[in-house]
């Protein structure tokens, strides 16, 4: 018995890299069963490589390894080339000579069967989003829980799926020129991008059990507050960027050179769930939720909030994440004139870019677009003003599982809704994703209605 138990032991270490680590995540009340498969030939390199090395020569073998990781192994093999007489660490020479294997086994991905999903503001208790109130049919027609965004990921993880940006997919060349991008995965990867609307956690969202903004952890890491209905806050993962971040630390080989995903933004309350607009530093054209908000915030510093949500949307940039105008009063871009739409942006350039940056990426709300499925024209005055204003991508919603127009003048990129309404009624039209079955939050009412939806 003493003998069968040291053999178990010293074997141990090899099991457990061997196996999958089937981890529980349980957010208030609600599991779901994740299993991350871990690769070997990359991430299971051991930490201990290097360890008779200079300490810079270490740390760049393990920055070479993330880069390998999420398939950047161009920079890999030229951060270790460029050390210092590099030749003579036989770690740094096995590694260039691996990367280089690597790189050269990978394929060029047609842009045009890269699919797009998106969601909005992930619900985290669908028991308040789901009671019955006005707002519940919506929530439950175009809203995605918390545990079935989880199992949507792990789901696209273990079918090889990898995110990209559309940065990626092409880009504008120095003479203004937009040129398309060149992807490059192993065999049996395929990439994908991920966008997530209104991320602003509006007023009207209050109490219905969603997170209430993005804040920065004592890490440095991006994470949700939660106001519970005693009004103590919770700090940590109640939404779809710190999951997403958390997803992809543990699983570094699910990102195209360390890409996340695309939030599409608007202005009129803010962005990441902090009271940016002018209207509350002014007192100018309030809306109602507006003024009920300052006289319940006597304290309110405009200014603060500004630097807040500045710094969150700093962090996020630096670890992946993009943004995009999603109009600053979330438009409809079909029906609004171009003088409207240009009155808009203008307020999102002077009102939301100053916090999260500039940005040529330009999401439609409800699904809406400025044309018809003809490739623009010049002669579209709503694509010559935004063309002018530097946008070059442009996104809809579209149930096809590919759609893109690629010309020298912009990328336009149909994207897939993966909510309640699509999941209820054509669970066949994501089954490339996920199967719906195993994804489908219990608690969710049925039937999800059918009617009035929007985007």
């Amino acid at each position: 018995m003493k003998e069968r138990m040291i053999r178990v032991i010293v074997c141990l270490p090899v099991i457990l890299a061997l196996s999958c680590v089937f981890l529980l995540w349980r957010e208030g009340g609600k599991t779901g069963m994740i299993v991350y498969a871990q690769t070997a030939a990359l991430s299971g390199e051991a930490e201990t490589e290097g360890a008779q090395l200079p300490a810079s020569v270490a740390y760049h073998l393990k920055k070479a390894r993330k880069d390998a990781q999420q398939y950047y192994y161009y920079a890999a093999i030229k951060r270790l080339s460029s050390i210092q007489n590099y030749e003579q660490y036989e770690p740094v020479t096995e590694a260039i000579s691996h990367y280089q294997d690597l790189m050269n086994q990978c394929r060029e991905y047609p842009l045009d069967q890269i699919t797009h999903i998106f969601f909005h503001t992930l619900i985290y208790d669908t028991g308040k989003a789901f009671d019955s109130d006005e707002d519940a049919d919506g929530y439950n027609q175009v809203m995605t829980t918390v545990s079935e965004f989880k199992w949507i990921i792990n789901s696209l993880y273990r079918k090889g799926y990898v995110l990209v940006s559309l940065h990626d997919m092409a880009q504008v060349d120095e003479n203004g020129v937009m040129k398309p991008g060149r992807i490059m995965l192993p065999e049996g990867k395929t990439p994908i991008v991920i966008s997530q609307d209104d991320v602003s956690y509006y007023h009207y969202m209050d109490g219905d059990g969603f997170a209430s903004r993005l804040v920065l952890d004592g890490d440095g890491k991006v994470k949700c507050e939660y106001v519970n209905d005693d009004g103590s806050v919770m700090t940590g993962d109640f939404d779809l960027v710190p999951i997403l971040d958390d997803f992809i630390e543990l699983h570094p080989d699910f990102s195209y050179h360390g890409r996340k995903g695309i939030l599409a933004m608007t202005g009129y309350n803010g962005v990441l769930g902090y009271r940016t607009d002018e209207a509350y530093k002014t007192g100018a054209n309030l809306q109602d939720d507006q003024r009920a908000f300052l006289a319940q915030h006597p304290d309110f510093d405009f200014d603060a909030e500004v630097s807040q949500a500045r710094a969150v949307a700093e962090a996020m940039k630096a670890n992946g994440w993009e943004f995009a105008s999603h109009t600053w009063g979330h438009l409809n871009a079909t029906t609004s004139s171009w003088e409207t739409l240009a009155k808009d942006n203008e307020r999102w350039m002077k009102n939301v870019a100053p916090i999260l940056g500039s940005t040529d990426m330009i999401i439609f709300a409800f699904g809406a677009d400025i044309g018809d499925w003809n490739p623009y024209a010049g002669d579209n005055p709503k694509y010559s003003y935004y063309k002018n204003a530097g946008y070059h991508y442009y996104c809809n919603v579209d149930s096809n599982q590919y759609w893109l127009q690629l010309t020298d003048s912009f990328l336009r990129m149909g994207r897939r809704n993966a909510d309640g309404y699509r999941m209820y009624y054509n669970p066949e039209m994501l089954s490339d994703l996920f199967d719906v079955d195993a994804v489908w939050d219990r608690s969710r009412p049925v039937p999800v209605s059918a009617m009035g939806v929007q985007y």
